[in-house]
């Protein structure tokens, strides 16, 4: 992994799995940037952390971005691009692109109709209705709607049937019923009861009971083979690879392993985690870890039973005939007809070691948010003490510092750090250009730079800071108070300015300076403010006075602007690369009108050092 990523997104990697999943990075602010899917999600989300040429470069800049990962483990790949698409629509984040539209996946759908019809919706409305999905694959969704409708006589029609209106006769028998597909409850031919006791039939397939589709297709199949139908043999032989895939996405355990729940249970000193399977129909329909905190008896066996008894509270669905566990629970006793099985080898053995792996899984995210937890609460005191040390009205969340810099008045730049929760937020860091004052004038720089940041920051209705920190004495700090309260700001923010002796802070409006206990912590985060915002000044002069990123004569060809200049000097890295560049490489950049128009100059720039030589 590259040197540059930082120990907490190092064992957060770390504590990633091997398994297919989704995953999800968040920026500073603790939103949600980017969503992605995974076959392995170690190895998918280590990628973005190694050093290579083939990353754009909005990769690289979202990577910088990155604060914290989050992730989801799923069984299949299937069901991490179906989880994948659902965050994407609802999060928007900012550097996905491909599931933006507006496809969504197909859910089958029992309307909420006194005769339900059976349809296929993009979106769960709140309308009553019961919804089934989705479906990553529409030729899964028309076998499995084929084969409801081969096994259920239920109408397709949009007409409002009600008993009301089949008494009044209102309706008349269409073509499905001429053609056997419909038993025509419009007209009365099917009671209410019987039509809905055919929609409790499809119900139940639609919850997990796929074997009696998987028996019709292999004998449809075979049928047709035998009558030399082979077109509609391989029909139906499609089909059936179709319902593979669904069993796939399904997550089909076992053909033997038919209705079971699994638990099972990691131990810590003060706390639990236990993760239940529940599996029906031989499809694995729910799964969940809990974590619990721990009294005094911490006996694996009584754990167990807690999460057990809780499972069954929280969802109202008793156990299965048979519950696979590590160790025999502690109330076996209070269960009629229910069978606890350890499990020795085999698939039942294997099942237990995957809900194992999601305990774990838990486990260790929550042990990092854990100690987040922990840092942020540190911050919380760090704040309280500086409010209370520096004389503020707030605490100080949002705190940004400004420093100047300039050589005999030559390339005269200043800079702004800010730091949130007492630590530095280098995506929010700024530097400036001084544009209205001539040679080395730190009090008309001061004044200058902070009214551009707080105009700018006015005008695009940013919040503003808790605390503004200024790197000099009581003159730059009365120039940064002029320039605030021209803005109308002055006394919505707290402002102090600090002298080359660290200890001595100035405030507004009082000549004389406070002196700030050197044995707290205030002045050691006051000192790291300051000592960023002096580099992070100085390092952009250096630049500037290296020529890396100053103006330039590109600037002074037709055409050419700051994002152009821009982008030929991040491909040809000088000036001088570019003067010597073919007109071909250069159209690659910025293309062939532009490409023309610099060989043109530079052209004439040497035509004429020629004729003065």
């Amino acid at each position: 992994m590259i040197e540059s990523i930082n120990i907490k997104l190092k064992e957060l990697v770390s504590a990633l799995p091997n398994s297919p999943g989704v995953y999800q990075f968040v920026d500073q602010a603790g939103t949600i940037i980017y969503v992605g899917k995974a076959k392995n999600l170690k190895k998918r989300v280590s990628s973005y952390f190694v050093e290579s040429r083939n990353h754009s470069d909005k990769i690289r800049i979202m990577v910088r971005k990155i604060v914290d990962i989050r992730h989801h483990v799923v069984s299949t790949e299937q069901d991490a691009l179906l989880l994948e698409n659902s965050l994407i629509k609802e999060l928007q984040p900012r550097y996905n692109s491909l599931l933006k539209d507006d496809k969504t996946y197909p859910w089958i759908t029992i309307t909420n109709e006194p005769f339900p019809r059976i349809v296929t919706r993009r979106a769960i409305e709140r309308d009553g209705a019961e919804y089934y999905g989705p479906y990553g694959s529409a030729s899964i969704l028309r076998a499995l709607l084929d084969f409801i409708y081969s096994v259920a006589t239920i109408r397709i029609c949009k007409v409002d049937i009600t008993e009301n209106s089949v008494a009044q006769g209102k309706h008349k028998p269409c073509l499905q019923y001429h053609i056997n597909k419909c038993m025509a409850p419009c007209v009365g031919k099917q009671s209410r009861e019987e039509y809905n006791e055919m929609i409790s039939r499809v119900r139940m397939i639609l919850k997990g009971n796929i074997r009696p589709v998987h028996t019709w297709l292999e004998q449809e199949m075979m049928h047709a083979a035998q009558e030399l139908r082979f077109e509609d043999a391989e029909v139906y032989k499609q089909r059936l690879a179709a319902l593979h895939k669904y069993q796939s996405r399904s997550v089909v355990v076992s053909s033997k392993i038919v209705d079971c729940d699994v638990f099972t249970t990691i131990i810590d000193d003060n706390e639990a985690f236990c993760n239940f399977i529940r599996i029906r129909n031989g499809s694995m329909v729910a799964i969940q870890t809990i974590r619990m905190e721990l009294g005094i008896d911490n006996d694996k066996a009584d754990v167990l039973s807690s999460a057990i008894q809780y499972v069954i509270a929280n969802t109202g669905m008793g156990l299965a005939p048979l519950v696979l566990v590590e160790i025999t629970p502690a109330i076996t006793s209070i269960f009629e007809n229910v069978k606890f099985h350890v499990p020795l080898r085999g698939e039942k053995l294997e099942l237990l070691k995957f809900s194992l792996k999601n305990a774990e899984n838990y486990r260790a995210n929550y042990l990092i948010k854990k100690q987040e937890f922990s840092h942020d609460h540190n911050n919380d005191d760090l704040m309280a003490e500086m409010k209370a040390e520096l004389n503020l009205d707030r605490e100080p969340r949002h705190m940004e510092c400004f420093d100047n810099s300039n050589i005999q008045g030559t390339h005269p730049v200043a800079s702004c750090v800010v730091f949130r929760n007492g630590k530095p937020s280098n995506k929010e860091y700024r530097h400036f250009k001084v544009k209205s004052v001539e040679g080395a004038n730190d009090f008309a720089t001061m004044y200058e730079i902070i009214y551009r940041r707080y105009q700018r920051m006015l005008e695009d209705n940013e919040k503003l800071p808790d605390l503004i920190v200024v790197d000099g004495g009581k003159g730059q700090l009365s120039s940064a108070c002029l320039a605030l309260s021209e803005l109308g700001i002055l006394n919505r923010v707290n402002i102090i300015g600090l002298a080359k002796r660290i200890e001595e802070v100035f405030y507004p409006n009082d000549p004389n300076p406070h002196y700030l206990n050197r044995l707290k912590r205030p002045i050691k985060t006051i000192c790291h403010i300051r000592d960023e915002a002096h580099r992070f000044a100085i390092t952009f002069h250096r630049l500037l006075r290296r020529g890396e990123i100053a103006d330039s004569e590109l600037l002074n060809i037709e055409g050419i602007g700051e994002k152009t200049r821009t982008a030929l000097l991040r491909k040809f890295m000088s000036v001088e690369v570019i003067k010597i560049a073919t007109e071909k490489e250069l159209a690659e950049v910025v293309g062939m009108a532009k490409a023309k128009k610099i060989k043109a100059y530079f052209a004439k720039q040497q035509a004429v050092k020629d004729k003065q030589h």
